[in-house]
Formats: C-alpha cells, sequence, structure tokens
C-alpha cells in the first residue's frame, strides 16, 4: 500500500487542499497548458509547427592518432557544403569531446525542409565526387560511428551561431517509453528557468536511431559558470518542481562537455 501511495504522489499528482495561495498556484500550473497525449503522435504533439526543420546527430569515434587530421578534414568539406546553396543542409555546431567518452567528435546539421530535404541531400551527395573521397578517407579514421535523425521540441530555442568561446554540454536523458508528452509538458513550465543567462542552446528528441532518447544542448563560458549557473537554478521558484516530475522518467542519463572545432558555427 506504502508503495502504491508513493508512486501516486510521483506520477499522478491529484487535487488537494493546501494551506497558502502559493501552494494553490502552483498546483495549478501544473494542470495548465497540457498536451494531450491521445490526440496525436507525440512527434507531432511537441515539435515546432512553424518550422519543418530535421535535425541529424553524428557521432563519430576518431582513431586517437587520427584526430587532428579528422578535425582539419572535416573543417574542409563542411565549408564546402555551407557555401554550396544548392544543399539543402547546414552545420549547426561541430565538437570534440572533452569529458564523456573520449577521442569523439559530434556533429549537429539541420535539415530546412524535413525528409525530403534530407533525401535530397542525401542523393547530391552520393554524386559528389569531393565528398565520396572524403567519405572513403574518414573511413580510415573512426574506430566506429552513429547517428539519429531529431525533431525540436517547440518550447526551447532554436539554435543559433554564437560567438565564444564557450564550452557545451550535451546531456541526454534514456526515457520511459510513453512518457515523452509528460517529460515534454514538464520542460515546457521549466526551460524559462534555464534561459535567463543565455545557457540554452537546444532540445532534441529522436525520431530515427535510440528511440524515446532526449538531448539538451547548453552553452558555458567555463566550467565554473556551468557550475554557478545550475545551482543558481535551485534558487528559482519552481525548478525543483520540475526535477521532482521529471526524474522518474529517466531510465538512464549522460553528460558529454564538448570543445567546438574551429570551422563550427557554435563557438
Amino acid at each position: 500500500v506504502l508503495d502504491f501511495y508513493i508512486d501516486t504522489l510521483l506520477r499522478k499528482p491529484t487535487k488537494t487542499c493546501f494551506a497558502n495561495k502559493s501552494d494553490e498556484g502552483w498546483l495549478s500550473s501544473m494542470f495548465a497548458h497540457k498536451v494531450d497525449a491521445r490526440k496525436d503522435a507525440h512527434s507531432n504533439l511537441l515539435s515546432k509547427k512553424d518550422t519543418s526543420n530535421l535535425y541529424k546527430i553524428q557521432f563519430h569515434n576518431v582513431k586517437p592518432e587520427c584526430m587532428e587530421a579528422y578535425n582539419k578534414m572535416s573543417d574542409e568539406v563542411q565549408k564546402e557544403l555551407h557555401r554550396d546553396a544548392d544543399y539543402p543542409c547546414e552545420v549547426v555546431g561541430s565538437w570534440n569531446t572533452w569529458y564523456g567518452e573520449q577521442d569523439q567528435a559530434v556533429h549537429l546539421w539541420r535539415y530546412s525542409g524535413g525528409y525530403p530535404a534530407l533525401t535530397e541531400c542525401l542523393h547530391k551527395l552520393n554524386r559528389n565526387m569531393v565528398y565520396l573521397a572524403f567519405r572513403k578517407e574518414r573511413s580510415k579514421m573512426l574506430i566506429s560511428r552513429c547517428n539519429q535523425l531529431l525533431l525540436e521540441f517547440s518550447f526551447w530555442n532554436e539554435p543559433a551561431p554564437r560567438s565564444g568561446p564557450n564550452i557545451y554540454e550535451l546531456r541526454t536523458y534514456q526515457l520511459v517509453p510513453g512518457t515523452m508528452i509528460e517529460w515534454g509538458n514538464n520542460w515546457a513550465r521549466a526551460i524559462k528557468y534555464r534561459q535567463e543567462n543565455n545557457e540554452a542552446v537546444g532540445g532534441f528528441f529522436t525520431q530515427i536511431g535510440e528511440l524515446y532518447l532526449v538531448h539538451h544542448l547548453w552553452a558555458y563560458k567555463d566550467l565554473q559558470s556551468r557550475q554557478e549557473t545550475r545551482n543558481a537554478a535551485w534558487l528559482k521558484e519552481g525548478w525543483d518542481v520540475n526535477v521532482h516530475y521529471t526524474m522518474p522518467l529517466i531510465q538512464k542519463m549522460e553528460s558529454r562537455i564538448m570543445i567546438p572545432m574551429e570551422h563550427s558555427p557554435l563557438q
């Protein structure tokens, strides 16, 4: 009985009487502006309606002795793709991991026009002899690689180029299947607590690849400012509520601290 009562408190808050108005206001906010998960797929309910952007994130595990050559070659090829208006894609950011999995490169791409733009870009790249040569040479430098297709949460700001120097944190959450709507409802209210210092870069969830995966991308001046910014969030009324209600939704979480590559629009 006790376990059932605790689980009910964590997952399904109910209306009760509170002693003061501030608590009552907090309770009413928990029931406001919620997405109805039964009306549509969560990808349609949680993603941005005013854009048709599709994102791809790539994780490349590079042979340690090849890291410098890999970065230089990626820089040259990505610059060429950016200059060519015929490709409906752009690099949002490219990084090397600093803390987390070592000797790893992370690339975030945006396809303006969704899946048709992705398909068009792939067809053109497969006819691009320079790119095909790059891909062949790159394969000699890699240990492994994986990618995911992502949509961005409607309540997050869209990633935009920024000047540096900054470090970036990619926080990845593996959610319990079936809880994406609940996650979105909580973060739609909570994101305001993490935007005051311009640290919020982008928030995404997977469409293809490992599913029920969420990526939050943050920017900080350094590790000390990261600590101070995160500590300051706990002083804001409401942030603790978000943590309380989202922690039970998480199966696994990971943090990467990343350094921008020289050509990255996010510096």
